[in-house]
């Protein structure tokens, strides 16, 4: 149980180390926060396919791409849903200027911070059934491949909060907690193998369509609205390729 708990805040944490690193960049430039933005892009597109469709598939069973196939719809549309009736997500960062640029940037980027907190649970609920499994080599291996993702993750959501206007003690606190759903999801898998080993093909691909939907609806028409676009569009390639090495390697 000890190691499970400190795989758990290690996964989590993760993500907390990458919000660290990005606050090394400041005040960033239209072009490298669209830059920064295609590169995240990138990082979530390898991470849906490979992190979370692909095991979807893998854990499905007999009817695994049906499940899969209905979970990225029905995430996709959730997310479409949470666009729709939460409008003003800015308000939960104190800023309060109805009419300004940055607000409409801002909703864009806690939507994307929105599907990965949400991709963060069926990737933490993935790690607690490994070490549930008693294969912990396995879990370990598992564990520290979504701590590695968690780092560019945790780095790509800092500099577009911070160029919006967002204050610094409020933007960590928004990636501590995609952090902290990846510890509940952790501990929720490891407690309850039986349930999570048939809800876990439909949850990852859940995740997936939340990421594909916010990806596509979102981040890259933003980086394609500034004259940057084939910047962006090389970031999020190397961003995608990032991802997939880091995959590969483990």
């Amino acid at each position: 149980m000890t190691m499970v708990l400190l795989t758990a805040l290690g996964v989590g944490g993760a993500t907390v180390v990458g919000a660290l690193l990005g606050f090394i960049i400041k005040n960033p430039s239209h072009r490298l926060n669209d830059i920064v933005l295609a590169f995240a892009s990138g990082v979530m597109m390898a991470a849906a396919l490979i992190g979370l469709i692909i095991p979807s598939l893998e854990l499905g069973g007999k009817y695994a791409i049906i499940i899969t196939v209905i979970g990225i719809a029905v995430g996709a549309v959730c997310l479409h849903l949470i666009d729709k009736l939460v409008p003003h997500l800015h308000k939960f960062t104190g800023i309060e200027e109805p009419h300004s640029p940055k607000n409409k940037t801002l909703n864009k980027v806690l939507l994307f911070v929105i599907a990965i907190a949400i991709h963060n649970f069926p990737e933490g609920i993935a790690a607690g059934v490994s070490f549930g499994s008693d294969n912990v080599s396995q879990a370990l291996s598992v564990a520290i491949g979504i701590a590695i993702q968690n780092i560019p993750e945790g780095m790509v959501i800092i500099a577009p909060m911070l160029s919006a206007g967002m204050s610094k003690g409020k933007t960590f606190i928004i990636a501590l907690s995609t952090g902290l759903v990846e510890v509940l999801g952790t501990l929720v898998g490891y407690f309850a193998v039986t349930i999570s080993t048939i809800i876990l093909p439909f949850a990852l691909a859940f995740a997936s369509g939340t990421m594909l939907y916010v990806i596509s609806d979102e981040m890259i028409p933003e980086t394609h609205s500034h004259g940057n676009e084939h910047a962006a569009t090389y970031s999020l390639i190397f961003g995608f390729c990032v991802m997939l090495a880091f995959d590969f390697l483990i």
